[in-house]
């Protein structure tokens, strides 16, 4: 659900028309730590609209900054998972910054992301995603392009219908600038 820059983060089904989705995430890797919040909202019928704001504890070449990561994101829905396809697919594009004193990442690339409900009761998802993204950097006043494919893996549980917990791991293959490996922990709240 988080604008797809940072992960998949949701099920790849988009928000109903007029419905609303929020999200509180802890994501970890190798040289940060980060605490972000999400709204995603739609207005149209089989598409939806997620933002996402969050503070980072950045260890940059053995100096620590705090940064601020912002980022929106829009998909569209594909495919939803019935008795004659087996998934839910979303398509869309995704556009992320993120700053700090000395720091700034600029990222944007479009995204895809796959769910399956893995039980009759609706509780256990398990989430796929990937993403193209393009980034450019500055990190004291050395700047720099790169291309990645973050891919990811994420599994809910839906104890009741008014939150949902969330794991996800996140392989950035061919990334320069990001950590190669972040785990985020969350819950949704539709």
């Amino acid at each position: 659900a988080l604008a797809q820059i940072y992960g998949v983060l949701n099920d790849a089904k988009v928000v109903p028309v007029n419905g609303h989705l929020g999200g509180a995430y802890l994501q970890f890797d190798k040289s940060s730590a980060t605490l972000m919040g999400q709204l995603r909202l739609s207005f149209y019928p089989n598409m939806d609209f997620g933002f996402v704001g969050g503070l980072s504890r950045l260890d940059i070449e053995n100096d620590t900054k705090s940064s601020v990561r912002l980022a929106p994101d829009f998909r569209g829905q594909i495919a939803t998972q019935s008795a004659n396809f087996p998934m839910s697919i979303t398509l869309g594009a995704a556009l992320g910054l993120e700053s700090a004193d000395g720091y700034s990442l600029l990222s944007v690339g479009p995204t895809a992301a796959a769910s399956r409900v893995l039980d009759q009761a609706n509780q256990w998802t398990a989430t796929a995603g990937a993403s193209l993204l393009i980034s450019r950097s500055e990190i004291n006043g050395q700047r720099d392009t790169d291309t990645s494919m973050p891919l990811r893996l994420g599994l809910q549980y839906a104890p009741n219908a008014y939150i949902r917990i969330l794991t996800e791991a996140q392989l950035a293959v061919s990334d320069a600038i990001r950590d190669d490996f972040s785990f985020t922990l969350g819950a949704l709240f539709p």
